[in-house]
This record gives C-alpha cells, sequence and structure tokens, in this order.
C-alpha cells in the first residue's frame, strides 16, 4: 500500500514537473486566439505544444514552439504583430534563459 501511494506521489510531481510556468506584463491590450487580453501580468504555462497565458479567469491558449536562442535574453520581452489594427502576440522571450515561445496562431485574413 506504501509503495503504490509513493508510486502515485511520483507520477503526479513527474507530471508537474514537466509544465513550465513563467511571468509576463503586458503594457498594451492583446489578442492571443479569439481571447482580448488586457494589459496586466499573466501566468504563462508550456505544457507539451500549447502555451496557456492567464490571469484570474481570462485565459487564452495557443499552439507553441519552443526554441532555443543563440544567447541567454536579458529580459521577458513579448513581440506583437499588427493584425488589422489588433495586436496579436507573435513572440516571448524569456528573461533569464535562451528560451522563447514562437505562438503558431493562423494569419488573420
Amino acid at each position: 500500500m506504501i509503495q503504490r501511494s509513493l508510486l502515485v506521489f511520483a507520477v503526479l510531481g513527474l507530471a508537474l514537473a514537466s509544465a513550465k510556468s513563467y511571468t509576463i506584463t503586458l503594457f498594451q491590450p492583446a489578442t492571443v486566439g479569439a481571447v482580448q487580453l488586457k494589459p496586466g501580468d499573466y501566468r504563462v504555462d508550456v505544457l507539451d505544444r500549447k502555451v496557456v497565458i492567464r490571469n484570474g479567469q481570462v485565459e487564452a491558449t495557443s499552439p507553441v514552439t519552443v526554441e532555443a536562442g543563440d544567447s541567454r535574453y536579458r529580459t521577458t520581452t513579448v513581440r506583437f504583430e499588427n493584425s488589422n489594427g489588433t495586436m496579436r502576440i507573435q513572440e516571448i522571450r524569456l528573461g533569464g534563459t535562451s528560451t522563447r515561445l514562437l505562438l503558431n496562431e493562423p494569419a488573420a485574413n
């Protein structure tokens, strides 16, 4: 029984460890998918090939490609694309790492 409980906790710990979480601050309104994000602080979770950006009950998801840059980024930066007057998050460079998140959103028509 004890071994079974330990196995369950070990599997749960590995599942939680595989999800990476970061924080970003948006200084202007932006969209991810069909969700409009207001300026503020957001938690960014990377799960497999998906990114989840949330602040309270507001949650936006997008397919993501995780890439390693040439060097470490000093600060976290968010790159936007102006799509018909709407700012869409295109890329997030994570400060203190060489990781960048490329949001794989379909192009707006």
